[in-house]
């Protein structure tokens, strides 16, 4: 065998040796690269974040109670506005006259009844003055003084007086009662005189003018938007699985658009009990615990809620937790091989850790990373560190 044979025979074993180093080390048969990281157990500190808007807790719409015209607007958006300010005035058409009127009528109502009560002491001095005169006659009728005639018709004269008296008094009474209806009317119609006049019912700001002036209103229909400043709180979505230990009280910080660099403290005020079944998610409102603080309606705002600290939690990183076929779980080495293991989860915490209830055993190895994506009784090679990961 010639040196130069013997050569080409060692070079074509060298490739082929590195050409299977190849294959089986770095090619599609070498095994996939993996980071994996043991259960750990110990104090799990959580927090919960969410993103909302700053809306007000309360907001006043002030509308007429009636059909008109508005004949002025007495602030603009952004005016400050005290409780009982008029804000707005609708045109009162003919509502002064029919005011005069009706108290016209209420006054006219007053004499009437100093009339009915005239009549009433009248008729009270007539039938006293004949019930008198009847009793005299019957007495004289007894002795014979009188006949039955005479006596018949003074009964007739009492009788006849009673009834004026009856009259009188029902004269009065209707008086009384036309003067209540007529002071009623009036009442009514100062009321409904001062309902063009709208009101402020808060000191606050004005947020919004709905309409201008000069423009037809009905009943209920909103003219001006009033707030508090000082009544502002976040409404923030939170994930439904992170939701359940958020509870009122709970102290919260608050970041808004405007203010980057600043952190703010807040309060969860109320949790709502109807969750979004599409974006699975639950509103919970947080309000500041300055209530004099700079921000505007309608702002974004990152809400980071603080919860209880889980003592000797078990806990995973939150990148080792797959979910397939609607089943959370985790790829758990064994062996070198890949085995997914089904597990029930808890709270996750912001730094990237998540709480493990149910399926894993103490010292169990999960994967967090992997060169590719993994199947069952995958080949791995666990690695410190996985380059583009």
């Amino acid at each position: 065998m010639s040196k130069l044979r013997f050569k080409i025979i060692l070079l074509v074993i060298l490739l082929t040796s590195v050409l299977a180093w190849v294959i089986f080390t770095q090619g599609p048969l070498a095994p996939v690269k993996v980071t994996t990281e043991k259960i750990q157990t110990g104090n799990l500190v959580v927090e919960v974040f969410g993103i909302g808007l700053v809306e007000a807790r309360h907001s006043y719409d002030i509308s007429p109670v009636m059909t008109g015209r508005i004949k002025s607007l007495l602030v603009d958006q952004g005016d400050r506005v005290r409780k009982g300010q008029v804000v707005a005035i609708l045109d009162p058409i003919d509502l002064d006259e029919k005011l005069a009127s009706s108290r016209l009528i209420a006054e006219r109502s007053a004499s009437s009844i100093k009339i009915a009560e005239a009549e009433l002491v009248q008729a009270e001095s007539q039938s006293r003055t004949i019930s008198s005169t009847y009793k005299r006659y019957v007495e004289l009728h007894s002795k014979g003084f009188v006949s039955q005639e005479m006596l018949d018709a003074k009964l007739n004269e009492k009788t006849a007086a009673l009834a004026a008296l009856d009259v009188a008094n029902a004269s009065l009474a209707s008086a009384k009662r036309d003067q209540l209806k007529a002071q009623s009317d009036a009442a009514g119609m100062k009321s409904l005189r001062n309902q063009t006049r709208l009101l402020s019912p808060i000191n606050g700001i004005v947020t919004e003018t709905m309409l201008e002036q000069g423009v037809t209103v009905v009943p209920g229909q909103a003219v001006l938007q009033v707030i508090a400043p000082t009544d502002l709180w976040i409404k923030t979505r939170i994930d439904q699985k992170q939701a359940g230990m958020i509870k009122a009280g709970q102290k919260a910080i608050i970041v808004l658009s405007s203010h980057p660099q600043t952190s703010i403290s807040g309060t969860v005020e109320r949790v709502d009990l109807i969750s979004d079944s599409v974006t699975e998610e639950r509103i919970v409102n947080v309000s500041f615990a300055d209530p004099e603080i700079n921000s505007s309606l309608g702002e974004y705002a990152e809400v980071t809620i603080k919860l209880p600290v889980q003592e000797n939690a078990r806990s995973i990183p939150t990148a080792a937790v797959k979910r397939i076929n609607q089943q959370d779980g985790v790829w758990v080495l064994q062996n070198s091989r890949a085995r997914f293991v089904p597990v029930k989860i808890g709270i996750e915490s912001l730094d990237g850790r998540t709480q493990i209830l149910d399926g894993l055993r103490d010292g169990d190895e999960v994967i967090v990373y992997s060169q590719q994506a993994i199947k069952e009784d995958l080949k791995l090679k666990i690695v410190p560190k996985i380059v583009g990961n």
